[in-house]
């Protein structure tokens, strides 16, 4: 059997395609995506959860960003495919190498499923500039991947009120409010989160990520999910249809955007719609482009979500602290390798009552490994933590009252003083943005400066993100808002009720990684005659590892913010475990 990037070749071939994109993408625009959906990773060896494929006869390329470099030259050695490393000097983006490697006449393709109307459409005008030819319709992996996995079925179920916090009816008529006051007469879902989010909805049908693979299409009168009928309950259909919601086989969504009619005005985001399902809608039907209204409405929390949350952070930093007692005092000196510790963490997560399932792979690097961003232990690569250094631990959980995601790095050992100052330069950094006092409308980007500022006075920096939202119950990465300097895309104004990490780092190639992360809450500060001023309440509790951390090089203030963080950790905390852990805690978060 020819290797798939040859089969991928030959197909292109038979097809008269000259250059063939394989996006890490889904029906649905999704982060995470399902086994049958894992086109990039079947073609190219390359297991990231993002990044694109590029296939020409003689070249291909892998476009990927700074948090999987040092995976991705790892797993595409032996390949002919080149690392295109995003954002560095020096390389192009996919739309500039296209411009300059395709040629008249020939023919650019993908599976139009799978990439956003919007990107769709710049692919579109590139060709037409360029005298060449697009095919929007040709799933050449599917043609070539003998035994791929079929779509996921896994059964839906519906979250009640108490954890929802609004009902499914109040939420329906919320949109609709939107949408009539727009002058829409149809919405069109394709996020899977939103329509979770927007009928109280949740699956399994992505790998962390609890949605059911469906379509949606609200009207002024009525509301449709586009789903498999064979994953709900006959209870859970009834409360549906209840609430306004009819049940339509998931196939039968681009034939109802096919009968849409000329005096019907439609919304939909070309950010999350399809290429093809674009396309599928007649070409005199009005169609607005505009953000769901589901996303920020999403993102907001409500007072039931947010109280919830705070229970959810309770249980997840019981878990983290007897995690981190277990590594200090009884894992010291056994032969524990980075997939027993994850093993070891998730157990106690699960002793929560309402603990459902990880939030995303667990990151659980030790020594070099700590340096890949987003490395995630298989048994290949599984290692002894060892003595020394550094066990850098990004974990988060589902629990049914809310999305958790922390990262601490501990020291398994004796500490170098460099390793030391770059340890306390991160903390300064997350300590300082979780202090932050800001303006009402103020987006992530102008708060940035703040937890990279420690690092920059020192010449360093990371190459990812800072923050990003978190969802309730749903997506551990979460839009509109996100924390970093450099914004791709508009800007989204952090406000109250939003979920954000906070998690600056540092990576040193080969040596070690650092990484600390809490979750904020945005709250109401105060109002002056200078205006509205929000700020942050710190979600996740769980301490900082003090063996790790030069008080010297801390100012006053900042020594304070820790010992106050480590206050409020260990008051919440002392009474939920054993009386050993607990006097352990004490120490632990000792003032310093």
């Amino acid at each position: 059997m020819a290797h798939p990037l040859q089969a991928l070749r030959d197909a292109m071939a038979e097809y008269h395609i000259d250059a063939y994109l394989i996006p890490t993408a889904d029906f649905h625009g999704s982060e995470y995506v399902g086994a049958h959906f894992a086109c990039r990773e079947y073609v190219s060896g390359f297991t990231g959860s993002a990044g694109t494929l590029l296939v020409f006869a003689n070249w291909a390329g892998l476009w990927t960003d700074g948090r999987y470099f040092l995976q991705a030259e790892e797993e595409l050695k032996g390949s002919d495919i080149r690392l295109m490393k995003q954002g560095q000097p020096g390389v192009p983006t996919i739309e500039k190498f296209l411009r300059g490697s395709l040629q008249p006449g020939q023919t650019l393709g993908f599976d139009g499923r799978c990439v956003d109307a919007r990107t769709g459409r710049r692919y579109h005008r590139l060709v037409r500039q360029l005298g060449a030819k697009l095919n929007h319709q040709l799933d050449l992996v599917g043609e070539i991947w003998t035994q791929r996995p079929p779509l996921s079925a896994r059964p839906a179920w519906l979250l009640e009120e108490k954890y929802a916090g609004v009902s499914r009816r109040e939420k329906l008529g919320q949109i609709r409010a939107a949408l009539t006051a727009e002058g829409q007469d149809v919405l069109l879902l394709t996020a899977l989160e939103d329509i979770a989010w927007l009928l109280n909805l949740r699956g399994d049908d992505l790998p962390h990520y609890p949605v059911v693979l469906g379509y949606l299409a609200l009207t002024r009168e009525g509301c449709t999910l586009f789903a498999n009928p064979t994953v709900f309950s006959p209870q859970d259909v009834d409360a549906l249809e209840a609430d306004g919601v009819s049940l339509r086989p998931y196939e039968g969504f681009a034939g109802y955007l096919g009968r849409l009619t000329p005096d019907q005005h439609v919304q939909l985001d070309m950010r999350r719609v399809s290429t093809s399902l674009l396309t599928a809608i007649p070409s005199e039907v009005k169609v607005t482009d505009r953000p769901d209204p589901t996303e920020k409405a999403k993102a907001v929390k409500n007072p039931v979500e947010i109280e919830n949350m705070r229970r959810a952070h309770l249980a997840d930093g019981i878990a983290l602290t007897r995690f981190m007692y277990w590594l200090k005092t009884q894992a010291a000196g056994e032969t524990v390798t980075e997939l027993a510790a994850a093993a070891r963490l998730e157990e106690f997560r699960q002793e929560a009552p309402l603990y459902l399932q990880p939030s995303f792979d667990p990151i659980l690097a030790a020594g070099d490994h700590s340096a890949v961003v987003h490395y995630s232990p298989t048994p290949a690569s599984d290692r002894p933590i060892g003595t020394r250094g550094f066990l850098l631990a990004d974990t988060g959980g589902h629990y049914y009252t809310g999305t958790t995601d922390c990262t601490r790095t501990y020291a398994v050992g004796p500490l170098t003083p460099e390793q030391k100052t770059h340890y306390t330069a991160v903390l300064r950094g997350n300590l300082a943005l979780a202090q932050m006092v800001f303006p009402a409308g103020c987006p992530g980007s102008s708060l940035d400066l703040a937890a990279r500022q420690p690092l920059w006075q020192l010449g360093l920096d990371f190459n990812h993100g800072t923050g990003h939202g978190v969802g309730y119950l749903l997506s551990v990465h979460e839009g509109p808002q996100r924390i970093h300097w450099r914004p791709s895309g508009p800007q989204t104004a952090l406000a109250p009720g939003m979920i954000t990490s906070d998690e600056p780092g540092l990576y040193f190639d080969g040596a070690y990684g650092i990484r600390l992360e809490n979750l904020l809450l945005c709250v109401e500060k105060d109002t002056t005659p200078f205006g509205r001023f929000l700020g942050f309440e710190t979600l996740t509790l769980t301490p900082f590892d003090l063996d790790a951390v030069c008080p010297e090089e801390m100012s006053v203030q900042e020594r304070q913010w820790l010992n106050d963080y480590h206050a409020r950790v260990r008051a919440a905390l002392a009474p939920h475990l054993p009386p050993a852990e607990a006097a352990w805690l004490q120490t632990a978060t000792r003032p310093i």
